[in-house]
């Protein structure tokens, strides 16, 4: 199993036409992974890749194709408006790749986005990944900019705010022979959709995922609020790591949400507060891999 996305996951991409947008459509058309739309207005009625057909909107795409859910690959003053679209048009899924949302159009899509059923990851983020069974790893599904090559299909998730931790951390885990079972990149805006807490929950209810990667950086409490949870009710081994120990009070570092206010946000709160919950901190992003194994062991499920 898996969680969100899986190979039969039918999938459009808002931003089809654009540079990015079709660099991305194309590595995952060459994953299996089942891009059936592609969303410009003003194009509708082309093809992308000769095969592809484009749509002036997300409601006629799903209508006409029966995707359940996007990527977004739109430029920032437009991007909040293309996940509204999707919103309205009832996806089940909204990945948001795309980086530099305003914090205003954000608070207004998650206000609006409260009380459907659409799930929204990102923005800012890597996306997500259901690795297949083919050879490496194809057949699975990929929606945003993960490199496939990373990937081996099997039983650890990842969750993680950073993007090039969570290539690391995949890259790690197929090193030593553990595969994924779905990797999410949640983002590091300060407005967002799908948290830690709301990842690792699914991922803990998932009974072919056997352990969890959960990688945090510094601003917020998304961290600590899933590390509370998985205290009282997660009982699968997990490794953890959190980026930006070193990082002054008041600095940003990389994320717009990765900037400590005052005494909240630290890493040496998040890593307290993982550990308390009995997760396995690695001491360093080269690490991350080896602390899971060790977990793993220490609890006799590798």
């Amino acid at each position: 199993m898996s969680i969100l996305v899986n190979s039969e996951t039918r999938v459009m991409v808002q931003g089809i036409t654009g540079g990015y947008g079709a660099a991305h459509a194309r590595l995952s058309l060459a994953y299996g992974t089942k891009i059936t739309a592609g969303v410009t207005p003003g194009k509708g009625g082309q093809l992308f890749e000769g095969r592809i057909p484009i749509f002036n909107t997300v409601e006629e795409a799903k209508r006409q194709t029966g995707a359940t859910a996007t990527a977004i690959f739109v430029p920032p003053p437009l991007a909040a408006d293309a996940i509204l679209e999707a919103v309205a048009a009832g996806l089940d899924l909204v990945v948001c790749i795309t980086e530099g949302i305003p914090v205003r159009d954000m608070v207004k899509v998650k206000r609006v986005i409260q009380g459907t059923t659409t799930r929204l990851l990102g923005p800012n983020c890597p996306g997500i990944t259901t690795p297949g069974d083919g050879p490496e790893s194809q057949g699975g599904c990929r929606i945003g900019i993960i490199p496939w090559q990373l990937h081996k299909k099997g039983n650890i998730g990842v969750v993680s705010r950073s993007g090039t931790l969570t290539y690391e951390a995949v890259s790690q885990l197929t090193a030593v022979g553990l595969g994924q079972s779905t990797c999410a990149g949640i983002g590091g805006d300060p407005v967002h959709g799908l948290s830690h807490i709301d990842i690792v929950k699914m991922l803990d209810a998932d009974p072919d995922t056997h352990g969890i990667v959960m990688i945090g950086e510094i601003g917020g409490s998304s961290e600590e609020e899933a590390a509370a949870w998985i205290k009282d009710h997660c009982r699968k081994p997990i490794a953890g790591f959190v980026a930006g120990a070193t990082a002054p009070p008041g600095r940003r570092m990389g994320h717009a949400g990765a900037i400590i206010n005052g005494g909240t946000g630290t890493a040496a709160a998040k890593i307290q507060a993982m550990r308390e919950a009995g997760i396995a901190v690695a001491p360093t992003p080269s690490a991350i891999a080896e602390t899971l194994v060790a977990r793993m062991r220490e609890m006799g499920v590798l």
